[in-house]
C-alpha cells in the first residue's frame, strides 16, 4: 500500500525547490545530527554519503555496503519528523525498480544520484544516465511511490574540457535529466558566481549548489537563481577536525573544552 504520508512528505520537499529562495540543507551523518538539524528548524534533512560512510568505518564511493548505506538512512528517517532525502550515489548497483522500493522502504522520499562512477571518477554518458534516471522515475510511478530525484553532474569535478566547454556540458546533461524525470540539477563544485548565474539560467529547471569555503554566501546564491544549497560531507569534516583538535587537547594534559562550553 502506498504511503500517502510519505508522499505528501516528497510533495513538500519538491515544493521547497524555488530559484531565489533556496532550500537550504545541513547534510547529516547519524539520527543524533538529523534531530540537531531538525530542532534548529530546517524543514529537511539529507544525508552525505562521504559523511555516512567513515562514520560507518568506509571509504566513500560507494565502499559501504548497500545494506549498511541504507540502514543508516532509516535510522535517519526514524529519528526526525520532516522529510529525508538520501544520498544513494550512483545507485550502489542496484537496478532502479529495486532502488526505488528499497529507499522507499527506509521512509526517505527523495535521493542524489551521481554522473560519474563512484569506483573511477569517469563520467557516464549522458545518454546513459539519463535513461538511468528516467528507469528511476517509471520504477517510481509504477510503484505509486513520489521520489524526488536530484541529479547531481560532475563536469566540474571530475570532467574535462574549457571552461565554457564545461558550461555547455553542464547545461546539456541538466536538461537531459530534466527531461527524464529529475527534480532538480547538481552541478557540484561549481563555486564561480558568474557560472552559478549562468547555469542557473541555461538548465530549465531548479539548481543545487554545494557550499563551502570560497563560495558565494547563501543571500549571494539566492540572488543567482539557486533552488538548493547543500553542505556534502563538510559539517562531518569540521566536526572530525574539531575532534581531533580536542583529543589532542586531551593528550596534551589540557581541558579540551573551551570558555563558557557545558559539557553533558
Amino acid at each position: 500500500m502506498t504511503d500517502a504520508t510519505a508522499n505528501e512528505k516528497a510533495a513538500a520537499l519538491r515544493a521547497l525547490h524555488v530559484p531565489g529562495s533556496p532550500l537550504v540543507v545541513p547534510n547529516v551523518w547519524d539520527a543524533a545530527s538529523a534531530r540537531a538539524v531538525e530542532a534548529a528548524g530546517f524543514p529537511v534533512v539529507a544525508t552525505g554519503s562521504a559523511a555516512i560512510a567513515p562514520v560507518l568505518g568506509y571509504d566513500d564511493g560507494e565502499a559501504t555496503p548497500v545494506e549498511e548505506m541504507l540502514a543508516a538512512v532509516a535510522r535517519i528517517v526514524r529519528a526526525v519528523g520532516v522529510p529525508v532525502t538520501a544520498d544513494m550515489e550512483r545507485g550502489y548497483g542496484l537496478k532502479p525498480a529495486e532502488l526505488v522500493a528499497r529507499l522507499a522502504a527506509t521512509g526517505a522520499v527523495g535521493c542524489n544520484l551521481e554522473d560519474s562512477d563512484p569506483r573511477t571518477d569517469e563520467m557516464v554518458d549522458a545518454d546513459e544516465q539519463a535513461a538511468f534516471l528516467g528507469a528511476v522515475r517509471a520504477a517510481a510511478t509504477e510503484a505509486g511511490v513520489d521520489l524526488v530525484i536530484n541529479a547531481r553532474v560532475d563536469t566540474y569535478m571530475n570532467g574535462t574540457g574549457t571552461p565554457s566547454e564545461r558550461l555547455a556540458e553542464s547545461v546539456r546533461r541538466g536538461g537531459l535529466y530534466l527531461r527524464a524525470g529529475a527534480d532538480c540539477v547538481y552541478p557540484i563544485f561549481v563555486s564561480d558566481a558568474g557560472v552559478v548565474r549562468a547555469l542557473a539560467e541555461g538548465i530549465d529547471g531548479p539548481i543545487n549548489v554545494l557550499f563551502r569555503p570560497g563560495t558565494p554566501s547563501i543571500g549571494e546564491l539566492a540572488a543567482l537563481g539557486v533552488a538548493r544549497v547543500s553542505f556534502g560531507h563538510g559539517l562531518h569534516s569540521a566536526v572530525q577536525a574539531y575532534t581531533a583538535q580536542m583529543v589532542a587537547a586531551i593528550q596534551a594534559g589540557n581541558s579540551p573544552y573551551p570558555p563558557g562550553l557545558t559539557a553533558g
